[in-house]
């Protein structure tokens, strides 16, 4: 499959605003400079999640061979270092309408996460990557009756999975939260905390010496069939072997163009807030909450004395910003009127690979060419060990790990534009009417 572009605009994304994430750490040096060499065993497209994962796993399984890894953005200013800095091990909501896992998709789900969460805590601690790694799970709370209609449903499903959970009245969380907006709610221990932007930072710094860091250089066109050329805004470079790990942004490249399909969402983060604020936020120095509904507010009160509220969705590029600011304004007035201020140091938005089942593309796309696509929200862990599986597959390696990710639902087609917007959009605003207080 050949595809040339003139433009690079659709093959990556390009964001109004910095990373806040990034913009707390202190200034990195970005790998600029083209390498000397113009063919790799392996190039892999996209130095995310999974990315890094499949290089860092293809350096250890051939350590003779040479990997380029090529990223349109610099590391911490891409999607990886955008997200809320959830490591959640635990099958995800993966649909805008809700989505349920029969047992036994859902026992395998859980299985892979949970080997991908002892992978990615195993390769913080050897490299010292300093990320803030905090292991204290979450909390899911709702204000409104469906959403704790919601909320009951998936504690039913943790029952059937045999994974615990603590149910909390009103009282609790406003004890622990600081405020009386949720009327329900539970708190479950399968989440880590991490600084996203640190934590990719550190993975990328730490690669195998024989894999190659290119940044801020989009890729604008793949062509041939083993070998492959990728053709970048500067260069062109050969391989053998190609990794897609771009998320939705596969689909400029001619890949699952009728699978995926991107959405923002949207971040702001306070300055660090002084005690007397702090106090308002109640009696945990770190937690974070997961909304009742998937449009709902995602909250997280962050090392250091920060908080962070994300919410809202558009379909395929930045909404307003002015837009952005006053919804993340409202839902932060709405759970604490006891605020001295609503200010806000660092808003951005960040994207994300949806497809229209919930599910992921693992596995081969042709012979040499292997993607992991459509992360679904969840990203950090799901790129993790997908991304090394991936390189597992690349390699012939065999496990029952790999084949219970090959065994998992693929993407299910998706309509051409512009009834895909059309449909896409709808839903967004269906489930936000949904969501009301949710919010």
């Amino acid at each position: 499959m050949n595809l040339s572009h003139s433009s690079t605009k659709a093959t990556y994304p390009v964001y109004k605003n910095a990373s806040g994430w990034n913009a707390m750490l202190p200034i990195r040096q970005p790998h600029l400079a083209l390498p000397k060499q113009s063919r790799f065993d392996t190039i892999v497209i996209g130095a995310g999640y999974t990315g890094l994962a499949a290089a860092r796993r293809l350096a250890e399984l051939e350590p003779d061979r040479q990997i380029l890894v090529i990223d349109a953005n610099t590391v911490g200013e891409s999607s990886a270092g955008r997200n809320s800095g959830f490591v959640i091990n635990l099958p995800h909501n993966t649909k805008l309408g809700g989505h349920t896992s029969p047992l036994e998709v859902a026992k395998k789900q859980i299985h892979i996460y949970d080997a991908g969460l002892q992978l990615l805590a195993n390769t913080v601690r050897e490299q010292g990557i300093e990320c803030g790694w905090n292991p204290i799970g979450k909390y899911h709370a709702a204000a409104t009756d469906a959403g704790i209609k919601n909320l009951k449903a998936t504690m039913q499903q943790y029952r059937e999975w045999g994974v615990p959970f603590t149910e909390l009245d009103n009282t609790a969380l406003r004890e622990r939260l600081g405020t009386s907006y949720y009327r329900f709610g539970y708190h479950s221990p399968h989440n880590v905390f991490v600084q996203p932007a640190a934590l990719i930072r550190g993975l990328a710094d730490t690669l195998p010496e024989n894999v190659h860091l290119l940044e801020s250089e989009p890729v604008i066109a793949l062509q041939g069939n083993g070998p492959f050329t990728v053709k970048t805004v500067r260069s062109e470079f050969q391989a053998e072997r190609i990794i897609l790990a771009n998320n939705g942004f596969a689909k400029a490249l001619g890949i699952l163009s009728d699978r995926l399909f991107s959405i923002y969402t949207y971040a702001a983060v306070t300055p660090r807030l002084p005690e007397s604020e702090l106090s308002k936020l109640g009696t945990e120095s770190e937690w974070g909450v997961i909304p009742a509904n998937r449009l709902g507010s995602t909250l997280r009160r962050i090392q250091g004395g920060r908080l962070m509220i994300r919410s809202a969705y558009s379909y395929e590029k930045e909404q307003d910003e002015s837009k952005t600011r006053a919804l993340l304004t409202q839902s932060y007035k709405q759970r604490y009127p006891q605020m001295a201020s609503y200010q806000f140091e660092y808003l951005w938005g960040g994207t994300t690979a949806l497809t229209r089942n919930g599910a992921t593309f693992f596995g081969q796309v042709r012979p040499g060419l292997y993607a992991s696509l459509g992360c679904n929200g969840a990203g950090v862990l799901k790129g993790s060990i997908y991304g090394t599986l991936l390189a597992e597959l690349a390699t012939g390696s065999q496990s029952q790990l790999l084949t219970e990710a090959l065994s998992l639902e693929a993407p299910t087609w998706l309509p051409p534009e512009p009834f895909r917007r059309i449909g896409v959009v709808s839903a967004i605003r269906y489930q936000a009417a949904l969501a009301g207080l949710e919010r």
